[in-house]
């Protein structure tokens, strides 16, 4: 079975419609198979279990034409951007979703859907991250990443739901902090728009409007601590202020600053030991009262 542009182009933003349909359309080629009603299995699961019988193509053609509006309702949801091409994403998602009619395992004990929409989903973000590459990653964790993948695919078949990571760590024998970071590989290789929006704290901004410079903020917070002293500076006493002044503003040693006061210059420890103590006190009292009135 062939999909074209033209067949898939007539999909629409929203798949409610084509959603409320499933059963119907699923019923008029259950009808024209002649497929029994009386059967416990549900129709699309019979129609599974012929073409495993059969292959007829007839079937095959019957299952993916069904199952289709899953395919257009995961590659809408998979859509980071308006801008993405959706009717390409349905077109790739059909190729995981015949790999998922002809590969489907009935006895494995998973449900089609989960099946398909695991290969589906996979087919598509293979896509998006082969065509919005920007970061190569090594090829020891590509490897690793394509055999995660393959063993997700075969374990999602087994266990009818997706493995967690330390599911797969356990089969490939590895820690699961490898997996997190072939995962963690993946994710970084997608391409973000830093003009993207998104909504937070009730208002729209763009990524970009988020960013902080770590440079500037240091170069906020320095500029406070220096206010924040000079006006400590200002409530020493006047021999105290002045061996701070002449040892820290003017860059002095303690023997200069001590010739210059005409005093020892164990006097000038001192006090530089005094004045160090008072500002400490000065700048904490200063911090509570702000609290306070922010309070």
């Amino acid at each position: 079975m062939t999909f074209t542009s033209k067949d898939l182009s007539s999909s629409q933003p929203f798949l409610s419609d084509e959603a409320s349909n499933f059963d119907n359309k699923f019923n008029s080629f259950h009808d024209n198979l002649g497929v029994g009603t009386n059967k416990p299995l549900d129709k699309l699961h019979k129609l599974l279990a012929e073409y495993a019988l059969t292959r007829s193509p007839q079937v095959r053609d019957a299952i993916i034409e069904a199952t289709l509006p899953l395919v257009k309702r995961i590659a809408y949801g998979l859509a980071r951007r308006s801008t993405d091409p959706v009717e390409d994403l349905i077109q790739v998602g059909s190729i995981g979703l015949i790999k998922a009619v002809d590969q489907y395992n009935s006895e494995a004990g998973a449900r089609f859907q989960t099946y398909a929409t695991h290969l589906i989903t996979g087919e598509i973000r293979h896509y998006l991250r082969d065509k919005t590459a920007m970061i190569r990653a090594p090829r020891e964790l590509q490897e690793l990443s394509y055999r995660i993948n393959r063993l997700v695919q075969n374990l999602t078949l087994k266990l009818g739901r997706e493995p967690s990571d330390t599911e797969i760590a356990m089969e490939l024998q590895i820690p699961v902090s490898k997996v997190n970071e072939a995962y963690e590989v993946d994710r970084r290789r997608n391409l973000v728009s830093l003009d993207q929006a998104f909504t937070g704290e009730g208002s729209e901004q763009s990524i970009v409007d988020t960013l902080i410079d770590g440079k500037y903020q240091n170069s906020l917070l320095a500029k406070e601590d220096c206010f924040m002293l000079v006006e400590a500076i200002k409530h020493l006493r006047t021999g105290l202020k002045e061996v701070v002044q002449l040892t820290y503003f003017e860059d002095l040693s303690q023997t200069e600053v001590a010739r210059r006061l005409g005093i020892s210059q164990m006097q000038v420890s001192r006090r530089l030991r005094t004045a160090t103590a008072d500002l400490y006190k000065i700048i904490t009292q200063n911090k509570k009262l702000s609290q306070q009135e922010e309070n």
